[in-house]
């Protein structure tokens, strides 16, 4: 490891750390210099931060900005939540379709969260034609399968 980038990764360590145990000011202090920089783990908290008004005021602008670049990445916990501002309608218009989107790639990566939410939106027709079958199948895949049995 370079000397230049023990710096940042360092940053990055104790930034998270900062966030993990809520101390919000300092992970953004921590945070946003390598969230400017591209880094997707900084981004995905830094959107969390901004969503939800911690450590700084809320700035849903910013928070959408992060959560796509770092969903768009490929971070799979950033994909779930941008899934959820499309779907909620917040930091950025509802729009139930690309909530779908999000949620399968989240999904694709093994998110069970993502996988149960993307289940309940083909149960519903929320966003997708309603499939029962296919809310089945990613009921049972993750994990549900009392509930993949009960649909009809």
């Amino acid at each position: 490891m370079s000397e230049e980038s023990n710096p940042i990764d360092m940053d990055l360590v104790s930034g998270i750390a900062a966030f993990e145990s809520k101390q919000f000011s300092r992970a953004v202090g921590l945070l946003a210099p390598l969230a400017e920089q591209g880094n997707v783990e900084a981004q995905y908290r830094m959107a969390i931060m901004a969503q939800n008004g911690l450590g700084m005021l809320p700035n849903p602008l910013m928070a959408y900005s992060y959560m796509k670049s770092a969903a768009k990445a490929g971070l799979g916990l950033a994909q779930h939540g941008l899934g959820f501002m499309y779907m909620e309608g917040e930091c950025t218009d509802k729009n139930p379709a690309k909530a779908v989107e999000w949620f399968r790639k989240a999904a694709d990566q093994g998110l069970i969260g993502s996988l149960t939410t993307l289940a309940m939106m083909y149960e519903k027709g929320y966003g997708v034609e309603q499939d029962l079958e296919e809310a089945k199948r990613l009921y049972k895949r993750a994990g549900f399968d009392e509930r993949a049995t009960t649909l009809s």
